[in-house]
């Protein structure tokens, strides 16, 4: 019987834990993601044996992670499918790449239907791509940073501290108040960055602001999803400040690549066009698949 519960930060380290044992670089599968958006999503999660298990969503409209760690697969997963029965709901895995899908089919031949959503692949890219911007698909990325550096000569770069946090909240604000401010997507998102902020060492977080006129004008934060794959949670700046986010996507990449990153995972597109857009014009090295497994026994 799985035992959910509203996640918190003191699950860091069985999650991490089981999470180390995943064979796929699913930017759902870091602490933070879980947690930062619990609130949004109404994610309760469950520490069954050496597996870690996600559910969100409410009422009929309930989805669950697959069971990330070691162990009986085979079991864990039945603990999903009981688990959704016990509400009267029908069983729902969402996130499944190509490599557990195969696991699942071992597991329950012919019991899993896959329903696919290309607003749901992850953006993967390689570091050093988005360091050194080499090679014609980038030309237009490096004239954005050029024509920034030019009108900013006093930009500069920093980490993120503790000291500096509020500046990064502060740029949020200013974004969100350019935007319609009663849209609830923005209030939902800007929770997820404060949750995050608010225990960003603890969380182990990794992050940058860009500065003009000693005024932060982009940051960028995110956290490792293994040795090599880094997962960025939340990007902002300003519109109408050309190149800002050209800039910090540059200046932090060569941080990762420093650190050693070989990936980065930009999340979702979420069918949104002008996400799609963005995220697509920097050509990802994988375009992670993933889909919903719906179990129809």
């Amino acid at each position: 019987m799985l035992k959910f519960k509203t996640p918190d930060i003191n699950d860091i380290d069985w999650v991490q834990e089981c999470f180390s044992h995943a064979h796929s670089m699913n930017c759902e599968y870091t602490f933070g993601t879980s947690y930062l958006w619990h609130t949004a999503y109404k994610t309760v999660i469950a520490h069954y044996k050496d597996y870690f298990i996600c559910r969100w969503g409410k009422d009929e409209d309930v989805s669950y992670s697959l069971p990330i760690g070691k162990g009986d697969f085979k079991d864990a997963v039945q603990q999903i499918i009981d688990d959704a029965k016990s509400f009267g709901i029908k069983p729902r895995i969402y996130g499944v790449t190509e490599s557990y899908k195969t696991m699942l089919e071992e597991a329950f031949p012919n019991k899993f239907r896959y329903v696919y959503d290309d607003g749901c692949n992850d953006y993967i890219y390689n570091v050093s791509d988005l360091a050194e911007l080499h090679g014609k698909k980038y030309h237009g990325k490096r004239n954005h940073i050029t024509n920034f550096k030019k009108n900013n000569l006093d930009w500069q770069y920093e980490e993120i501290t503790e000291e500096n946090i509020a500046d990064c909240i502060e740029l949020h604000t200013n974004w969100i108040f350019d935007k319609d401010e009663n849209d609830a997507d923005y209030s939902l998102e800007f929770e997820a960055v404060l949750t995050g902020f608010e225990n960003y060492k603890k969380l182990g977080f990794k992050g940058g602001i860009i500065r003009v006129n000693s005024k932060a004008i982009a940051y960028t934060y995110g956290e490792p999803l293994s040795d090599k794959c880094f997962v960025s949670h939340f990007e902002k700046a300003p519109a109408e400040m050309h190149g800002a986010y050209a800039i910090i996507n540059q200046e932090f990449a060569k941080r990762l690549a420093e650190d050693g990153y070989e990936f980065v995972n930009r999340e979702e597109d979420l069918g949104l066009e002008g996400l799609r857009k963005a995220k697509q014009s920097y050509h990802p090295a994988i375009w992670l698949k993933k889909e919903l497994a719906v179990y129809e026994d």
